[in-house]
């Protein structure tokens, strides 16, 4: 790759249903001319239909659609300076598995409180994710330990603008790191 390819970095904004990331990405993606994709429109047909009943996927539910997202980071990483992609990533392997041959890569933890997701998302109006759901989403949630050093923690807690400021902060942080660590190969 050349230097600039590089550079180009891929944030996986993670979290449980509720916590905020699409509405995050959204606005950080306006404000950086970032490149933005949902990693929803990535599940099979198969896991769209379970989930809208009210199942929860399981670890084989999702393999295929990991392998997808991989994919996809790989191919942002190689045309766009700052992507983001919006995915839960709620256990390490799955984290692993979206790390996988994907350099550039950081992970930014929208988090936040069960409550505090749980008023959200009984406020949302045409998601296919059901409420109920998300004592299944944090029973699943294996959260980044100190060994992560690609996972940043974005607090969900202010509102809506100040997180994606904020998120904006800390893309700007690991941008300036990986543009010291690149001058000094």
């Amino acid at each position: 790759m050349s230097d600039t390819q590089q550079l180009n970095h891929v944030f996986v904004l993670m979290g449980v249903s509720g916590s905020g990331k699409s509405a995050v990405a959204n606005g950080v993606a306006r404000k950086l001319g970032a490149a933005f994709l949902d990693g929803d429109f990535l599940h099979p047909r198969t896991n769209i239909t379970k989930m809208a009943q009210g199942h929860a996927l399981n670890d084989d539910d999702r393999q295929p659609w990991l392998k997808a997202l991989n994919d996809a980071i790989f191919a942002m990483q190689r045309t766009n300076h700052v992507s983001l992609l919006v995915c839960s990533a709620l256990k390490k392997n799955y984290r692993d598995m979206l790390r996988d041959g994907n350099k550039n890569l950081s992970f930014l933890y929208m988090k936040g409180d069960f409550d505090l997701i749980e008023s959200r998302l009984k406020a949302r109006k045409g998601h296919f994710f059901k409420p109920q759901m998300l004592i299944s989403q944090f029973e699943t949630l294996e959260e980044p330990t100190s060994d992560e050093k690609d996972v940043h923690r974005i607090d969900i807690g202010p509102a809506l603008d100040d997180v994606i400021k904020n998120t904006i902060k800390t893309i700007d942080r690991i941008q300036s790191i990986d543009r010291i660590s690149e001058g000094h190969q």
